[in-house]
């Protein structure tokens, strides 16, 4: 006879069975999709970013949906007290906690951009590199929430597996909801943390190794095309750690230099406009999912005493 109780290890179901519960097909396609996008080779990209958050807000909202039926009252009234109920609210407890670290990283983050391209205005080198000492300060923030998220991840779980169906489905819809907003917070902060690693494409930091070196007809052909291309290039956080470290070893960064660097710098401003402006709505989409976070939070908190 299979025990009340028994904890599995964090491997996770391809999907909820489907005929359960009306919400769980839905509640499937939003997770599916979100894993897929996750799993990919740019998941880290703040393009990428704002569309899963716009993913996992749509799962966290069949989530919203579950809390208010009346079944879901009902199963928390009749498990009160039991290992797996007293471990969900501790892991959206985790996930608000963690969601408030990234909130607060990724407003910095579009701060310390901002501050960057008033820096840049300025061309002053001593600047600059103060600016990468407190890039550094963020990066190792983000590293420690990292490290705190990788153990909330791989916490042992406690699933009760002979209940009804219906019970089985909201366990495994809240544990499922949890495991896929620890991943997207984890791709955020490595985002912020300038973890994402680069491809062979299109190379801010070579260019501007290479900019001293280049013609004058040269570079105005380059920034003709530059200009079309920042359009859909949004700078991402690793590139411009390299780059403002490249730029700060130049010695005529601060002028004199016959327009190379200037127009580098030029490029990199156009490019930072792109990604302060993808990052105010990362911010938005992450506002609102925190407060939805609290809201899910206090729902399971007043069904647990109640």
């Amino acid at each position: 006879m299979i025990s009340k109780s028994k904890i599995l290890s964090h491997t996770r179901s391809s999907s909820l069975p489907s005929r359960s519960h009306p919400l769980i097909p839905q509640f499937n396609d939003h997770l599916h999709r979100l894993r897929a996008a996750t799993a990919a080779s740019d998941a880290t990209s703040l393009p990428s970013l704002a569309e899963n958050l716009t993913n996992l807000d749509n799962l966290h909202g069949c989530i919203g949906d579950l809390l208010l039926l009346r079944h879901t009252r009902r199963v928390f009234r009749r498990e009160r007290g039991e290992k797996w109920a007293e471990q969900v609210l501790d892991g959206y407890l985790g996930l608000v906690d963690a969601w408030a670290t990234a909130k607060d990283l990724l407003s910095h983050a579009r701060e310390h951009v901002l501050r960057l391209l008033s820096l840049l205005r300025r061309r002053r080198r001593r600047d600059l590199s103060a600016f990468l000492a407190s890039r550094k300060a963020a990066r190792k923030s983000a590293q420690r929430t990292l490290r705190n998220i990788t153990g909330l991840k791989h916490k042992p779980s406690a699933v009760a597996l002979d209940r009804d169906a219906e019970t089985i489905a909201v366990i495994s819809m809240l544990k499922e909801a949890e495991a896929a907003t620890l991943d997207l917070v984890e791709s955020l902060l490595c985002s912020v943390a300038g973890a994402r690693r680069l491809g062979g494409g299109w190379s801010l930091v070579s260019r501007l190794i290479s900019s001293r070196n280049c013609s004058g007809q040269d570079r105005d052909r380059g920034r003709g095309r530059d200009r079309d291309d920042h359009k859909q290039h949004i700078l991402e956080f690793c590139e411009l750690d390299a780059a403002l470290e490249k730029l700060v070893s130049l010695r005529r960064f601060d002028g004199g230099d016959g327009g190379g660097v200037s127009a580098q710098v030029d490029e990199l401003r156009l490019q930072l406009t792109e990604t302060e402006g993808s990052l105010g709505v990362l911010e938005e989409k992450v506002e609102a999912l925190f407060k939805r976070l609290i809201r899910t939070r206090v729902s399971l908190l007043n069904m647990q005493s109640n």
